[in-house]
């Protein structure tokens, strides 16, 4: 009797022991792989509606989320998202974050109608200080610090200062919010002037954020990456040009 309960028991130990390690060695679901944490701001100053880059701004921006969402391609699938405004009609003026159930099982179309429609092109003054601001806020209040994040700005970069110009104007923007916010915290700004990026790339003072700009020629682009009578979902040329040349894994530089 002593015997076969032993048996018994070794049977039951091994059966476990194999269940948990093929448990261990399946592939894990979408939702434990989504781990990126994305911040999307839309300038809707008119400095950046005069550029003419408003329309393909707004076109490209449908396209990023939504492969994304979807982890398409080698795009990260989110496991946050919230979009807003880093405009507004005051100095400070206190941010409102759509958060990824808005867009959730949204097509391109349905996405980019939803973005117009939260971010018409009125707004007077552009305040990445008070963005960066409410990014942090955001982060802390959801818990979303362990994980990875991510800013995609679409924007002219130009910052607005009362009496500041140049180099001086970018040196008084603020990341010092983002600073300690996760192990990795990257602010990826499109659609810049080469001037500006420069100015954002060398003036702006950033130690652990990494900063990556992508001037407006460059992001003209990734219609051209479109194949005609090819499903979004395989728009490989898109999402491959999408992670070289906005999703670029950038390095921090420390002041």
């Amino acid at each position: 009797m002593r015997k076969k309960r032993k048996k018994s028991t070794i049977l039951f130990i091994a059966v476990a022991l194999i269940s948990i390690i093929f448990a261990s060695c399946s592939p894990p679901d979408s939702q434990s792989r989504a781990r990126l944490v994305m911040f999307v701001g839309v300038d809707v100053s008119g400095s950046f509606l005069g550029t003419n880059y408003y329309n393909d701004a707004m076109a490209f921006l449908s396209h990023y989320i939504y492969g994304h969402l979807n982890g398409l391609g080698e795009l990260s699938k989110l496991r946050a998202l919230f979009v807003g405004s880093i405009g507004g009609k005051s100095k400070d003026e206190p941010k409102a974050f759509h958060p990824i159930h808005d867009l959730q099982d949204k097509d391109v179309k349905q996405i980019e109608a939803a973005l117009r429609e939260w971010f018409p092109p009125k707004d007077t003054m552009t305040d990445f200080s008070a963005f960066f601001e409410e990014v942090a806020r955001h982060t802390k209040d959801r818990n979303l610090s362990l994980a990875p994040i991510s800013l995609l700005i679409v924007t002219d970069g130009v910052p607005a200062t009362e009496s500041l110009e140049g180099k001086a104007a970018y040196e008084k923007i603020n990341l010092e919010p983002l600073e300690y916010l996760s192990r990795r915290v990257t602010v990826r700004l499109t659609y810049l002037r080469p001037k500006i990026a420069k100015h954002w790339r060398e003036d702006v003072p950033a130690r652990r954020v990494r900063i990556w700009t992508c001037a407006g020629e460059v992001m003209e682009g990734w219609k051209k990456q479109m194949e005609a009578s090819v499903e979004l979902a395989q728009q490989e040329k898109l999402w491959t040009w999408i992670k070289d040349n906005v999703d670029f894994r950038v390095r921090s530089r420390r002041f």
